[in-house]
C-alpha cells in the first residue's frame, strides 16, 4: 500500500458542474417521453428538423450511417466495450474500466426501461423507439471517455466540462445522424438518448467511486493490525 488513492472516475473539478447538467438532462428527458408518450408519428420538431423515412440517405453515405450504427448493435457494442475495457486496464485504472461497463449497462438499461414506459413508436407497433438505445450507448462511451481523459491531464473543471460536453455532443450528433437518416429514430429520440447518458454516466461515475473507497478504506482496516 502507497497510500496514495486510486484516481476517480468522476474527478473532484467536475462534480460541481455535471452534477446540475445531469439533473437537466434527466429533467429533459422526462418531458420529452411524456410529450411523445404513445406517439406512432413524427412531432412538429421532427418533422421541422426532417421527415424521417428508411431511405434518407443514399451511398455512399448510407454505408456510413449503416457502419455507425453497428456500433450501436450487440456486436459491435460488445467490441467496444471490450476495447474500451482492455484500455483501462493497460492504463491502469481499473475504476475506469468497471465504469465502462457499468454505464454502459445502466445508459442501455435505462433507455430500454423508458422505451416500455414511453410506448412511442415508429414504422410499426413492435418498434419502440423512445429514447435511442443506440445514440445513449455510444454518447455514454464518449462520456466515459471524457472522464478518463480528464483526470489523466488533470483538467480544471471549465476545460474538462468543456472536454466532456464536446465528446457527448460528438458522439450523440455522429449516431444520432445516421439513427434519423436510417429511419431507425426520429429526432427526438436522439435528444431523449443524448440526454439519458448524460443523466446516466455522472451519477454511475459517482458511484463506482464511493464503492471502490469504500472498499479501498475496508482493505486498509483489515490490513492495521498486521502491522502492529
Amino acid at each position: 500500500m502507497t497510500g496514495r488513492p486510486p484516481p476517480a472516475v468522476l474527478p473532484r473539478s467536475l462534480r460541481a458542474w455535471l452534477g446540475p447538467i445531469a439533473a437537466l438532462a434527466a429533467l429533459m428527458v422526462g418531458v420529452l417521453g411524456v410529450l411523445y408518450a404513445g406517439h406512432s408519428e413524427p412531432g412538429g420538431v421532427d418533422r421541422w428538423i426532417i421527415q424521417p423515412t428508411a431511405d434518407s440517405v443514399r451511398p455512399p453515405w448510407r454505408r456510413v450511417a449503416l457502419a455507425m450504427d453497428f456500433l450501436g448493435e450487440p456486436a459491435g457494442a460488445a467490441m467496444l466495450i471490450v476495447v474500451a475495457v482492455t484500455g483501462c486496464l493497460l492504463l491502469r485504472r481499473p475504476r475506469a474500466a468497471v465504469l465502462v461497463v457499468a454505464g454502459a449497462a445502466m445508459t442501455v438499461g435505462t433507455a430500454t426501461l423508458l422505451k416500455h414506459l414511453v410506448g412511442r413508436t415508429i414504422h410499426g407497433d413492435g418498434n419502440l423507439s423512445y429514447p435511442s438505445g443506440h445514440t445513449a450507448f455510444f454518447t455514454a462511451l464518449a462520456l466515459i471517455g471524457a472522464l478518463l481523459a480528464t483526470g489523466r491531464f488533470g483538467l480544471g473543471g471549465t476545460a474538462g466540462t468543456s472536454l466532456v460536453l464536446a465528446a457527448a455532443l460528438v458522439a450523440g450528433a455522429a449516431m444520432g445522424w445516421a439513427q434519423v437518416a436510417l429511419g431507425a429514430h426520429y429526432p427526438t429520440d436522439v435528444l431523449g438518448g443524448w440526454c439519458s447518458a448524460l443523466a446516466v454516466i455522472p451519477a454511475t461515475a459517482w458511484l463506482v467511486d464511493r464503492m471502490a473507497d469504500r472498499l479501498v478504506d475496508r482493505m486498509a482496516d483489515a490490513r492495521r493490525p498486521e502491522r502492529r
